[in-house]
């Protein structure tokens, strides 16, 4: 067996390579040394090639990987031009450009890089802001985005510790001065720093804090995840070693920068293994011109694997590849929401291409387990775990391991390792978190087999992942919660064939009150704070399903959702049946429909292949 991650396919095989020191194989412990070795190693071969429009026949802007480096090492400087200390926040608030990269990494240098969804709404975003005490936010001016500098607007006006907002747009303009607070321009400011070396004289150790990630948590407030720079540099080497066998190419790059999927494995992981990073448009696969032109971008850069979520892969599978030779492509890096079983074959038989389906968080730097090949894998599994980390599956009570589970048997997913983030930056958000101090509770159920593979079978915890996207059941419950008729709301996820899950809520009403639900809605669009967390269904209910001790009982109400929407899709296709949805211990989401008519079958399979549940046709 070659001595890299790449090939490791049995338990035996990661022992074996874990009896070689951790530092041995990974020695590099911060994100700047990352890109340093890149552009050392790969000097002036093409490190980002960005596509404004994704248009046929574009040219791309390119910059190579010591000029990827230059650029970073220069953003860095501005940043300590401007008061930055290493414990201080910079605000990202943008979409995929060349500059994103140079301030995420830029900002590790000196500070701490906050990435923000641009989409969210301006409160939301002042709420991280506040959080992260944010010292200088990175954005673009009002000629670009005209919506997000709105946002911004309210930004200057509600942080106080914000002292600079840096400007990506045309030269020469900052796109307006706010009264206390400095608005400059990014592209003209960075180019008047050295290139050459990082000012002062900062030691950066791999326990610093290198970014705060936002993501979806049980408070109904921001929850920021606190990554470390040994952790993005552990994960990013090992990420290069277990791709190594594929060499160096293009990848074409659509997901966010906001996301650690696309900061990490489909950014400077890929990086530091040599590949070249087409940025396709800033909005990536939003942008209108990319998945239509999507094959054609494969056979033109000669794109060996990309990374993507479920959500695009489905798309992806009603887009022909017509002429285009996509021979080239091997493999497809799919994360951050399960991939159904169904989708993944129907994918995988029409294009020829393997798809590798990992597992993974913003706490753990991206990555927790992941196949050695999809042909190694046995079926629905998420493949192994990472190298040099410990992963245990237990039945947990409160925040101790009551036991540990036998191989097959479904528990709480616990794990530990030089990935495993710092903790959030509220101490509150902590308590629940951890298990004996020392375990990270993922909030995911699953179970391990004999030769150590996972399989996912649920969550513990009630986030709702739409397509990748996490989203607190609060943040819809207690705006919901607050509209005078309401008595009860809760918010789930219905399965969804293309999201994987959509936000809905259930809601029960006051005694002598009344409401209609288009009124629930349009309350909803206007206090909801986050845009895709508006639901797209609501529900009113006589009262809510309770366990015997009077507590709400949310499966019951996914099993409801899953009954609707199935019963939905097939009503739509002139097919009449009944639903009973259930949650099994091994397949979880499970549904028995029984056709009312005959000769449906294959159409009702057909109709419900990509629903991300498990379907039994009786």
């Amino acid at each position: 067996m070659s001595d890299t991650a790449a090939n490791l396919k049995t338990a035996s095989d990661l022992t074996t390579f874990e009896a070689s020191p951790r530092m041995r194989r990974y020695p590099l412990t911060n994100t700047l040394e990352l890109i340093v070795s890149c552009s050392e190693r790969y000097r002036h071969d093409t490190a980002l090639e960005y596509l404004p429009t994704a248009a046929r026949g574009e040219t791309g802007i390119r910059v190579s990987f010591l000029q990827l480096a230059e650029r970073v090492i220069q953003t860095a400087n501005l940043f300590t031009s401007l008061g930055v200390r290493p414990e201080d926040a910079i605000s990202l608030l943008l979409p995929n450009l060349p500059e994103t990269h140079y301030a995420l990494w830029g900002g590790q240098a000196v500070g701490i890089a906050s990435p923000i969804n641009p989409f969210l709404e301006a409160g939301h975003i002042v709420e991280i802001m506040n959080a992260t005490r944010a010292k200088v936010l990175v954005t673009q001016g009002p000629g670009v985005d005209r919506e997000l500098w709105s946002k911004v607007g309210q930004v200057m006006e509600k942080v106080p510790t914000l002292e600079t907002v840096l400007v990506v747009d045309a030269p020469g303009d900052t796109a307006g001065v706010s009264t206390g607070i400095r608005t400059l321009n990014f592209n003209d400011s960075i180019t008047q720093q050295a290139a050459d070396a990082l000012a002062g004289d900062r030691a950066i150790n791999d326990n610093d804090i290198a970014a705060y990630f936002h993501t979806g948590g049980t408070t109904g407030r921001p929850k920021i995840a606190r990554l470390t720079h040994g952790n993005i540099a552990f994960v990013s080497q090992v990420y290069a070693d277990c791709t190594a066998e594929k060499g160096r190419y293009a990848m074409l790059c659509g997901l966010p920068l906001f996301h650690i999927f696309g900061t990490v494995a489909a950014g400077i992981a890929s990086l530091f293994a040599g590949r070249s990073l087409v940025i396709t448009t800033p909005q990536g696969f939003r942008s209108p011109n990319v998945l239509p032109n999507w094959w054609h971008l494969v056979e033109r850069y000669q794109v060996k694997s990309f990374a993507a979520v479920p959500a695009i892969l489905d798309a992806l599978l009603q887009m022909p590849a017509g002429d285009c030779d996509i021979g080239c492509l091997q493999e497809i890096t799919c994360g951050a929401s399960p991939l159904h079983e169904s989708l993944k074959q129907a994918f995988e038989n029409k294009f020829n291409v393997a798809i590798s389906n990992g597992y993974g968080m913003t706490e753990s730097s991206c990555l927790l387990a992941r196949p050695s090949s999809a042909a190694d894998t046995p079926p629905n599994s998420v493949g192994s775990r990472l190298p040099y980390m410990e992963m245990q599956i237990a039945h947990v009570d409160g925040n101790r391991r009551a036991r540990q589970c036998a191989a097959g048997e479904i528990g709480d997913i616990l794990a530990r390792g030089p990935h495993i983030f710092a903790g959030y930056l509220n101490p509150q958000d902590n308590a629940g978190a951890w298990v004996e101090e020392r375990w990270f509770n993922t909030g995911d159920m699953g179970y391990m087999d004999d030769d150590g593979f996972l399989y996912l079978t649920g969550r513990s915890k009630d986030l709702i992942i739409r397509g990748g996207h996490n989203i607190d059941p609060a943040l819809i419950e207690e705006p919901l919660g607050r509209h005078p008729a309401v008595a009860t709301a809760v918010a789930i996820g219905q399965p969804d064939a293309y999201a994987g899950e959509l936000p809905i809520a259930y809601v029960t009403l006051k005694a002598g009150h009344r409401t209609t639900v288009q009124a629930l809605d349009e309350h909803c669009k206007a206090t909801v704070s986050e845009r895709a967390a508006v639901p797209k269904r609501i529900v009113i209910l006589e009262k809510m399903p309770l366990t015997a001790v009077n507590k709400i009982y949310k499966p019951e109400l996914r099993n409801l959702a899953t009954e609707w929407v199935i019963l939905d899709m097939l009503s739509k296709k002139s097919i009449n049946a009944s639903v009973k949805a259930s949650m099994d211990t091994k397949l979880g989401q499970l549904a028995r429909v029984q056709l009312q008519e005959p000769g449906h079958n294959a159409l009702a399979r057909e109709t419900l292949a990509r629903l991300p549940v498990h379907i039994e046709l009786i």
